[in-house]
This record gives structure tokens, C-alpha cells and sequence, in this order.
């Protein structure tokens, strides 16, 4: 429980401070905003982040996002060609996405059998859905868990779903808690061909980077697709595992996010206070 109200905590201190950046308030009063004494916020948010809330905010800053669009603008094309560096390795995810067959597309997944669960994450809590083909479902919720699975069941409205926390537990571990590159996942998404090749191309974008709806449009071969684009991107079904959290807009702006802003801002600043801090003890 403390730790899905620190998260909420965090995640109301991102926000204060992305609308306040340009004031640069006080960590007194960001703690303020968040009921906790100084002391006990910066506490907080170190061991949720690793680096203070200061440092966190210059990672979302509009000139600093702009200075890593520059930095990264053929990263994805990179990452294709030479792979990634050693020092971001350990933040790679193998994931290979199988697009479900026509048959199941159409008879909305009879047959297939699904186990899911409700989890916390260091961004709040989470609903997973897993089947015998891969994970074919992450999202985060903060309230109803009810209109969750009401809105995942329409989607797989044939599908034989069962709640299993024991095994989408032993998942949840695996995605936020240990170390990725342990790992190779897949995932069973539904989707068009268009949707499958956006969110391919997302599994592209390094850990810790941003890039645009712009780049991927022009990745895909799509360059004049960019509306399009930002619509897969706003329709993918797995949360974090396909990174459209790293798209943001060509002006330096967070843009909008499935489940939440803030919760984008969130899982930017601790990606890349992640690859900072590997950096620093390297």
C-alpha cells in the first residue's frame, strides 16, 4: 500500500512541478503541495526516482527534451543498424509482437485462453493480461478496476478469461523489477497492419530516449502519416513494454498520454534517471 501512495505522491509532484517549472518553486513548496513535510518528500521521491526532484525536473524541461530530439533523431535507425550500447543494455527488453490470426481477429479471440491480474508498479497500479502466445494487454489504472475489465472483456468478448495474480505476478516482477535484459517476452496484440508496424517500430526507441511522431511516420515509410501515427501510438494496448511514452511532440512538449501525463512525465524522468545513474558507476 506505501508504495502505490508514493507513487500518487510522486505523481502529483511531477505535475505541480511541470506546470511550475518556469517558477522554479521551492522544495518546501512542493512538498507542500503534496502534505508532506521537506524532509520527507525528498526522501520519497529518491528512493522512487533515485535522483532529486530538482534533477528529475530538468529531464522535463521543453529545452532539454529538444536538446535529446536532436541527440536521438536517427537513434532509431541506429538501434536497427549497430544495435544498443553496452551501458543501455541493461535496460533492453527483447520483445517480439505476433499480430493475432484473422480467424481470432474476427471471431474477437474465441478459443483463446487469457489469465489476468491486478498489480502494483512504480507507476501505480496495473492490470495485465497474459496468454499461451504472450502478454496481450498492459494498462494503468488509478480507480475502476471494474470499467478495466469491462473495456478489455468487449475486446476479447469470446476469449475464456480467468484471474490468475500468482502468474501475471511472476510477469509484473519480471517487466518492473528485475533486471530486463533476463528477458524475452512476446505479445499477442490486435491490431491493423498499420497499428502493428507503428508499435513495431516504437520497440525501437532505446531506453531512456525520446523521439517524435514525425520520426516514426518517417521510420515506417509514412513520412506524410504523422495524424496517423499519433493515433496508433494512443491506441497501444500495452503500456511501457510498447515505449509510446518516448514519442513526444517536435516542440519539446510532453504531449498527451493514454494513461495520463503525468504518468508519461513519470516514466520519462525515471528512465532516464535510470540510464544516469548506471552512467555515473560505470
Amino acid at each position: 500500500m506505501s508504495e502505490k501512495i508514493n507513487y500518487n505522491r510522486v505523481a502529483k509532484a511531477i505535475k505541480y512541478l511541470s506546470v511550475n517549472y518556469k517558477q522554479q518553486p521551492s522544495l518546501e513548496e512542493v512538498a507542500a503541495h503534496v502534505h508532506l513535510s521537506s524532509f520527507h518528500f525528498q526522501r520519497i521521491f529518491t528512493d522512487w526516482a533515485g535522483i532529486s526532484p530538482k534533477k528529475f525536473l530538468q529531464y522535463l524541461t521543453v529545452e532539454e527534451l529538444k536538446k535529446g530530439l536532436q541527440n536521438t533523431k536517427i537513434l532509431v535507425h541506429v538501434a536497427e543498424k549497430v544495435g544498443l550500447s553496452a551501458q543501455s543494455r541493461v535496460y533492453d527488453l527483447f520483445v517480439n509482437i505476433e499480430a493475432v490470426t484473422p480467424q481470432e481477429y474476427k471471431t474477437r479471440g474465441k478459443g483463446v485462453e487469457i489469465e489476468y491480474g491486478f498489480h502494483k508498479t512504480p507507476f501505480g497500479e496495473c492490470f495485465i493480461a497474459n496468454t499461451k502466445k504472450g502478454i496481450c494487454s498492459l494498462s494503468f489504472i488509478d480507480d475502476d478496476k471494474e470499467s478495466v475489465l469491462a473495456e478489455f472483456t468487449d475486446k476479447w468478448d469470446n476469449a475464456r478469461l480467468s484471474k490468475n495474480q500468482s502468474t501475471t505476478e511472476n510477469l509484473v516482477e519480471k517487466l518492473f523489477y528485475e533486471p530486463l535484459y533476463k528477458h524475452q517476452l512476446s505479445l499477442l496484440l490486435k491490431g491493423t497492419k498499420f497499428q502493428i508496424k507503428v508499435w513495431e517500430a516504437l520497440l525501437k526507441i532505446p531506453f531512456g530516449t525520446v523521439t517524435t511522431y514525425q520520426n516514426i511516420a518517417t521510420v515506417i515509410g509514412h513520412s506524410n502519416a504523422s495524424r496517423a501515427v499519433g493515433t496508433a501510438v494512443g491506441n497501444n494496448p500495452v503500456a511501457f513494454l510498447i515505449p509510446c511514452h518516448r514519442v513526444i511532440r517536435s516542440e519539446g512538449l510532453i504531449g498527451q498520454y493514454h494513461w495520463g501525463v503525468p504518468r508519461k512525465c513519470a516514466i520519462i524522468g525515471w528512465e532516464k534517471a535510470r540510464i544516469e545513474l548506471q552512467n555515473s558507476t560505470a
